[in-house]
This record gives C-alpha cells, structure tokens and sequence, in this order.
C-alpha cells in the first residue's frame, strides 16, 4: 500500500509541474488533448456563464469581467494544493513516524509554501531529500507566478492600446463604415497607418493570446469595447478597401486583412471555439449602398456594381463565422459595419460635464472648451 501511496503521489507532483511548465513557462500552443486547465476553464466558464445569466443585464457584463483573473488565481490555488497534496503522500508512504494523513498535509503545506516550523521533522534519507525537493519546488513555483502576472498584465496593456484608439477613430463600439468616413480620402496617409497598426497589432494579439490564453476572458474597460470587436473592425476596414473602395494603398489592405484573419481563426482553433452562423446580416444591401453614397460624397472612390459587392459578401465569408463563434462563447458584441443608429463616443462621455461634442464641430475660432 504504501508503494501505492507513493506512486500515486509522484504522479500527481509530476501533473501539476507539467501543467505549470506548459501554463506558465512554454511561450506556445500545446496539442495535448487532455489538460486539467482547459477542462478547468471549460468547466469554470460554463457555471459563470450560468451565474451571469441570473443577474441583470446591466450587472452582466461586470460580473463576466471577474472571471479571467479569478480564474487565474483560483489555477494557480489548485496547483499548489495538487502538489501539496502530491507531496504529503509521499511523504505519508515514506515516513511511518507520522502520525496520521492530515499530519503529512501540515507537513507538506509548511514545506512548500518554506514556512519551516521545525515541529514535525522528516526522518530517514528519502523524507529528508523530497522535503529538499520540495522546498525548491515551491520556491521556484512561486517565483514563476510572481514573474507571470507582470508579463500577463502587460501582454494585457499593449492589447487594450489600439482598442483605445479606435474610440475615436471609429467609435464605441468600433464600425468600420464610420472609421472610413472619418479617416476620409487618403490623402496624408491616416489610413494607411492605420492598417500598418492593425497589421501588427493583429499579430501581436496572436502570439499573446497563444502565450497567454486566459486574456480573452479578459474583458476591456467599457463594454461597448472588446479585443474580437477591434480584430473584427480591422477585418471589416481591410475587405471594404479592397472591394468597394478604391485610391488605397489596397497592398497594406491586403496584409492587414491576411494578419486579421490569420490571428482570429488561430485563436479559435487554439481556444476550440468553432466557427457558427452568425444570424443577422451586419451589412444589409440597403445599408451598403448607403455606405457608398456617404463615402462618394466624402470625396472617395466607390465601386458599387454587383462584381464588387459580391467580392465583399466572399472576403466576409471567411471569418464572419469565426467571429460568430467566439463572440458567442465569450459574451462579445459583434459591430455592424456601419449602423443605422449613432451613439456617442466613449471619450464624448463624463459623470461630470455634459456632453462633448464632434470633434468634426470645433474650431479655432471659437473659445477654447466650447462644443456644439
């Protein structure tokens, strides 16, 4: 029995570091089909799911923001308790001094978390050593944690900055139709500086989120916000500039929309999310051709025949779907390409003045704070 004990033990130790290494430590995907974090997140997020959808909606989404770095404290709570754990059977299998389980688990928890009390002492050569081997270990386990959460709430910045951006650029929540009429005809190159941050940004947002999968349950600051609605805005920006609108750099369309698409079906296949019908139509004709009569009374150039349009409705047809399925599984809005409805600005608004104007309506001519 007590071989057994030990075995098990052992093997538990070895799951949990293994777990930690490929969460923690290796900077890629892994392919293992059976994880103890992705059922833990599966699981985890289906109750939460359940729990959010008995509170109100407007507490909804405050609720659903919790659980990313809830959840992250809580995984790395159960693996220092399954190597606790691990260790205390070992320990119990090897040192028949102690006297009884819940004194090797007292034992185990001082040894790893290096509290050392000195009031129960291992005996023997091999209680001795894994004591030893489990100071390091909890040592190092904790180091790495401390380690991880700075590159994860950075990884977390850098991924809200363009979010950000696009408020004004294409408002809240961020639609492609708005943020072309706004940037204009291009001329002094606002767009395609644009697409070259999309592009990097876009790739940026992959190799996090490989790195660091718990960040898309991280929610952005305002709910009308969220990483799938900027990646969706890039998509959607990029397939309009190489159908229907035309005098752009359509080569940096290209790459921004390959790099968009590449990250957003890498994410879902890593997240296994899969693809779903997205329902309503985000671009309805009627709207489309709406769209291009705004953007030709902007001054820019507009294909509106039907060769256009359905070269649009195909490039959409390649990671619609994709934004479908995530956006459903995480609780994200999706944004229409243009909407008919236009609401303010999130940097428009304030609890403390009223609000702020277009930025299209000030001049310099006026006394500084005044807005229509």
């Amino acid at each position: 029995m007590s071989v057994l004990w030990f075995v098990l033990g052992a093997a538990l130790v070895a799951l949990c570091a293994l777990e930690v290494f490929e969460g923690v430590v290796l900077p890629r995907r892994v392919a293992r089909p059976y994880r103890f974090a992705r059922l833990y997140y599966r699981v985890g997020w289906d109750v939460w799911d359940w729990l959010a959808g008995l509170l109100p909606p407007r507490r909804r989404e405050v609720f659903l923001s919790i659980f990313g770095p809830l959840s992250l404290l809580g995984l790395f709570a159960l693996w220092a308790v399954g190597m606790i754990v691990g260790f205390a059977l070992m320990q119990w299998a090897t040192a028949p001094k102690l006297p009884d389980f819940g004194a090797a688990i007292y034992f185990s928890g001082t040894t790893f978390t290096t509290l050392g009390y000195g009031d129960i002492s291992p005996v023997g050569p091999v209680p001795r050593l894994l004591a030893i081997i489990e100071a390091g270990s909890g040592f190092g386990y904790f180091a790495l944690v401390i380690g991880y959460l700075p590159a994860l709430y950075q990884a977390f910045s850098r991924r809200e900055v363009l979010i950000s951006m696009l408020d004004v650029r294409a408002g809240s929540p961020p639609a492609a139709g708005r943020l072309l009429l706004r940037a204009g005809p291009e001329r002094d190159g606002t767009l395609s500086r644009f697409l070259q941050d999309a592009e990097r940004w876009s790739a940026e947002l992959l190799e996090s989120q490989l790195s660091y999968p718990v960040l898309a349950f991280y929610r952005s600051q305002h709910g009308n916000q969220s990483w799938l609605a900027a990646l969706t805005c890039a998509l959607d920006t990029s397939a309009l500039l190489l159908t229907v609108v035309e005098g752009t750099d359509r080569q940096q369309a290209r790459l921004t929309f390959a790099m968009s698409r590449h990250a957003l079906v890498d994410l879902a296949l890593i997240l296994r999310r899969p693809p779903k019908d997205l329902g309503d139509d985000r671009l309805p004709e009627g709207r489309l051709r709406a769209l291009c009569k705004a953007l030709r009374e902007a001054g820019a150039m507009v294909r509106d025949d039907e060769a256009a349009f359905a070269k649009l409705k195909e490039l959409r047809g390649l990671y619609e779907p994709f934004v479908a399925g995530m956006a459903r599984n995480y609780h994200l809005s999706v944004p229409a390409i243009w909407p008919e409805a236009e609401g303010a600005d999130n940097w428009q608004t304030s609890a403390w003045m009223r609000r702020a104007g277009s930025l299209g309506t000030l001049s310099i001519d006026r006394p500084p704070g005044h807005f229509d």
